[in-house]
């Protein structure tokens, strides 16, 4: 349920709604918009009296909500949710490039892609550290070799950085990474994602192979409902008949959730298309379709990559891209 409040609501009759609500065993969530102001009502409602609500001065309207999930749910909070890591943002009509190597190789290797990544426009240095291949016998990560030897390339250029979780067990190793990304594979590991939900730090949430709106939803409640509000939901492709591409890009994934939740949305048209020569084409179509950023697989030497080398791009490529992007997304952008 949701209450819409007037404008300069009176504090002591906001505060005894809000007391009476909590005695009925609902959880209230306040939103504080440019134009208004909006409680969330979580719990069984089924007994709240709408009418009663809706009677009070303060209160301009009142709504039932049928989705399952609340705090991702934009009628909870129709502005939309801007994350902020380091002085970088996602979500504030800018874009942000995340780019960087599929793994983090060496450390000579990571520090060479930051640096030519973050030349060409990009703002978060992505790097692979555990990586989950169909294979038992493919390229793994260096594990937190990776992830150290990434996140001395983000203190060297400035950039905060984003590597993938695969286990709660691995989650002391990522106190210096500045976003955490839970993979497609792991995008229904409840266990992971409430423990994520505890911590601090942006998680990058990917949509599962064969995923529904609701469900990559779903998912993003699970982290939120332990606190943990600065979530990014990225599309990278679901499972269908096609086998050409590695997996089918759904290019209606992001202006459908971007209906459906206030968090911020991105694309990775790398996994989504296991194929280089497609990464520019699903990028601008992504822009173009209002992503708030893009994740970008960049290799010095891609047909010698270590991991995923057919759907990585040379800097030369990216930095050309990136160009591209960024006119696309200022064409498109609200005035």
């Amino acid at each position: 349920m949701v209450v819409i409040l007037k404008n300069n609501p009176d504090e002591a009759q906001l505060q005894s709604l809000i007391h009476w609500l909590e005695t009925k065993n609902i959880q209230v969530t306040q939103s504080l918009g440019e134009s208004n102001h909006i409680l969330g009502l979580i719990g069984d409602t089924s007994r709240i009296d709408m009418d009663l609500i809706g009677a009070l001065d303060i209160v301009e309207s009142v709504r039932r909500i049928q989705e399952p999930y609340k705090k991702a749910n934009r009628k909870f909070h129709p502005d939309d949710t801007v994350i902020t890591v380091k002085g970088t943002t996602i979500g504030n009509g800018e874009l942000a490039l995340i780019a960087g190597p599929g793994a983090v190789e060496n450390d000579e290797q990571m520090l060479q892609i930051a640096q030519a990544v973050k030349a060409a426009g990009a703002t978060i240095l992505r790097g692979g550290a555990f990586i989950g291949r169909s294979s038992p016998y493919s390229f793994q990560g260096l594990g937190k070799e990776g992830l150290d030897a990434l996140v001395k390339a983000g203190i060297a250029t400035g950039m905060p950085v984003i590597s993938e979780i695969m286990r709660i067990s691995q989650l002391d190793y990522f106190k210096d990474v500045d976003i955490i990304q839970v993979g497609a594979r792991n995008m229904k590991n409840f266990d992971l994602l409430k423990e994520l939900g505890k911590s601090d730090k942006p998680i990058l949430l990917k949509r599962g192979l064969s995923a529904t709106y609701e469900e990559l939803l779903m998912s993003a409640e699970y982290v939120m409902s332990q606190g943990n509000t600065n979530v990014i939901l990225c599309e990278r492709g679901i499972r269908t008949f096609e086998t050409y591409t590695t997996n089918t890009f759904d290019i209606s994934t992001i202006p459908v959730l971007k209906s459906l939740s206030h968090l911020p949305v991105v694309a990775d048209p790398c996994h989504a298309s296991g194929r280089a020569a497609l990464v520019a084409p699903l990028a601008a179509a992504s822009v173009a379709a209002g992503a708030d950023g893009l994740m970008i697989e960049v290799h010095p030497d891609p047909t010698h990559a270590l991991s995923d080398a057919k759907q990585q791009i040379s800097p030369a490529a990216f930095a050309d891209l990136a160009e591209t992007l960024k006119t696309i997304r200022n064409t498109v952008k609200p005035q």
